[in-house]
């Protein structure tokens, strides 16, 4: 997918209509979170109470059987769930147990939390007023710095045989772990938004998708645009690139991507090579469209292999779901954190981590070490640019850890870990 790149930094004039259409479906702004089948009263008080025993599927037991579709050169793949096999629920079963997160007659929420209000007119509408405007003058300026020979630098470290992490920019992270290689919301595209609308890309990808090294697997957090870039994963599932994916958001992408995706619940698991990928909790939502909100799971990820364990949080908003999947998977040697999208608060909060949130949940995992990603590549917020870095820089030192054990990347840049 080659990248015209002065065209992506420039801002074109768009149609008001279309404009407040996208922002109102796929930017992050949160009309509810909890569907539209479920009222305020119906969720369970408290994540870590909805989940502390434990969480497979069983209202979905065909989701725990779907055979592996693909096999990627010698990675044999298989399936396990973190806690009973969905296989051997009886069909009984299935009907009286309903997981807190799915919402009778479908669609899902986020348990514990209530449902979320719209945002006043008096903060939803002037946001909308000026991410339109922002489309006309974008701020490259203040923008990342991307490295220029990031593939012969991440050439270099993977020769050696090192566990790497990459960042392509937004939440797009190329990770090397044990024999596997892989990505996190893939996303190629000049602009978050369908047909090319949206927020522009403000800095070049890291590597383009031709650069990238032979890669197993994909892992993609929920479907709005920044995250879920249909082209990207259409050109990754013709090169029999594995991607999983959260429930009922499968059936969204191309047909060469579909043939080599797997849904996961929340707390499945599944095996390629020497690595487990595990589908986690985030306190989120999801929306494609006008009339699809929350019909598909959100997400987000654990790979581990051997004893070293990495935590790709996706977006999320703050939730002690953190602190659980620590507890029941390990602290992660190293978590990817949304630091950015946080203004304003009102709108944001329910759904997006602001950088002293995001330095909270380090702190809750007992993360060795954190990368702040979900920043600097597309304006989706009020916030300045270059503020989410500047801020999760200070929490970090705030909190005792400092740069050496949280990262903020240039586009591009590749680290051990």
């Amino acid at each position: 997918m080659p990248f015209s790149h002065p065209p992506c930094l420039r801002a074109g004039p768009v149609v008001l209509f279309l404009l407040t259409v996208l922002s109102a479906t796929a930017l992050p702004v949160v009309p509810t979170l909890t569907g539209s089948a479920q009222g305020p009263g119906a969720c369970a008080p408290s994540f870590n109470a909805a989940y502390a025993a434990g969480g497979a599927n069983p209202s979905n037991p065909g989701s725990a059987t779907h055979a592996a579709s693909a096999t990627l050169g010698s990675n044999q793949t298989s399936r396990e769930v973190a806690n009973m096999p969905l296989s051997e629920t009886s069909e009984s079963a299935a009907t009286a147990v309903r997981p807190a997160h799915h919402v009778e007659g479908g669609g899902f929420t986020n348990p514990g939390y209530g449902a979320h209000t719209n945002p006043s007119a008096g903060v939803a509408l002037p946001f909308f007023a000026r991410r339109i405007a922002g489309t006309f003058s974008l701020p490259v300026g203040l923008a990342p710095p991307r490295i220029g020979d990031s593939r012969r630098i991440l050439d270099a470290r993977l020769s050696a045989g090192a566990d790497t992490v990459t960042w392509i920019g937004h939440s797009t992270l190329l990770v090397r772990l044990g024999d596997v290689t892989f990505l996190t919301d893939p996303v190629w595209a000049d602009a978050a938004g369908p047909i090319g609308l949206g927020p522009k890309r403000l800095v070049e990808p890291g590597l383009s998708l031709e650069e990238l090294p032979h890669v197993d697997f994909a892992v993609i957090s929920h479907n709005h645009y920044d995250h879920m870039d249909l082209e990207t994963l259409d050109r990754l599932g013709a090169a029999g690139v594995r991607i999983f994916v959260p429930l009922a958001n499968r059936s969204i992408l191309p047909r060469k991507a579909r043939a080599v995706t797997t849904e996961l619940d929340w707390w499945q698991s599944e095996r390629v090579g020497d690595a487990t990928i595990h589908c986690v909790p985030a306190r989120h939502w999801s929306r494609r469209g006008l009339f699809d909100l929350n019909d598909a799971l959100w997400s987000g990820w654990v790979i581990e292999s051997g004893d070293k364990r990495f935590y790709f949080a996706g977006d999320t908003g703050m939730f002690d779901g953190f602190a659980t999947i620590a507890e029941r998977l390990g602290p992660p040697q190293l978590a990817a954190i949304p630091i950015g999208a946080y203004l304003p608060r009102e709108m944001m909060a329910p759904a997006h981590l602001d950088p002293d949130e995001a330095m909270m949940a380090v702190e809750h995992m007992a993360a060795t070490r954190s990368l702040a990603v979900h920043h600097g590549t597309f304006v989706l917020s009020d916030e300045p640019v270059d503020e989410p870095a500047r801020r999760y820089i200070d929490a970090s030192k705030r909190s005792g850890r400092g740069e050496e054990l949280d990262w903020v990347l240039a586009i591009g840049e590749t680290r051990e870990w």
